[in-house]
């Protein structure tokens, strides 16, 4: 069965090369033997791992949304809920993981749906801050689309959090940005958060 099935992965060589360097020397630092059997491998892993989990440094988002692009006079509001996304905290390089929810409303334009799951995707795979990641998704769809108005929110626990310092498993983080009708209309903004509600922690 193997010969009907390949899987690729794709890392640069000379980034990996570099960074295996460094985490041998991070593990030696903490006191682990990095030339035991199970770490042998680790550097490499680890190397391969930070590049897939930032790879959105390499991926244009705004591209992604103008590839999907469509005339429609459609002027109700559009929403994706429940985009899962996985990012990784600047401040301690701990992963912090949630579901975003975007809602838009076309001027003209709308985009593939899968379009906006993807722009969730690309800006999570960074070094990131909840707040920014908010603002990102937000002002990237705006910009591309030129919306009546953008809404995202986002629900994110940190590890940061769970695992070190407070330590308090249980906390969620929801941070929210929006424009246009979602800030002047009151009543457009809570339909968007009536229309998620179910779906919030």
């Amino acid at each position: 069965m193997d010969e009907f099935y390949t899987h690729e992965e794709r890392y640069n060589p000379e980034v990996t090369a570099e960074l295996m360097k460094h985490y041998k020397a991070i593990l030696d630092l903490l006191g682990e033997d990095s030339e035991r059997e199970g770490l042998l491998k680790t550097p490499e892993r680890v190397a391969k791992a930070m590049q897939f989990l930032t790879k959105g440094y390499h991926e244009d988002p705004m591209a992604i949304l103008r590839s999907a692009i469509f005339k429609e006079e459609y002027k109700q509001m559009v929403i994706v809920k429940d985009i899962e996304l996985y990012s990784m905290c600047e401040h301690h390089l701990m992963p912090f993981y949630g579901k975003a929810h975007v809602a838009y409303i076309p001027n003209g334009y709308i985009t593939g749906l899968s379009k906006v799951a993807r722009v969730v995707e690309t800006f999570a795979r960074r070094l990131q801050v909840q707040e920014r990641l908010t603002v990102q998704i937000r002002d990237c769809i705006q910009e591309a689309l030129n919306p009546m108005g953008v809404a995202v929110v986002i629900e994110a626990a940190h590890t940061c959090m769970q695992m070190r310092g407070v330590q308090k498993q249980n906390s969620i983080t929801t941070t929210s940005a929006f424009t246009g009708i979602f800030l002047s209309h009151m009543e457009t903004r809570q339909e968007f958060i009536s229309l998620v509600g179910d779906r919030l922690h």
